[in-house]
């Protein structure tokens, strides 16, 4: 699945670690998140969606 996690997250200026500690995650989950070697868990999803005022759909995006 790919993602626009980094865009949403430098667009607001957040470190990586400032955005895991919001979410509760760690700082190489986000990296994993961000690099495509993650597909996170949907409450996480929700929570990364939440945190950036956005829908899921605009952060990731789902490919067969």
């Amino acid at each position: 699945m790919k993602n626009k996690l980094k865009a949403y997250r430098e667009a607001l200026g957040l470190s990586q670690q400032r955005l895991a500690d919001a979410v509760g995650v760690s700082r190489q989950t986000i990296i994993s998140i961000e690099k495509g070697r993650y597909d996170p868990s949907l409450p996480l999803a929700f929570q990364l969606s939440r945190e950036f005022n956005c829908h899921i759909e605009d952060l990731f995006i789902f490919e067969d």
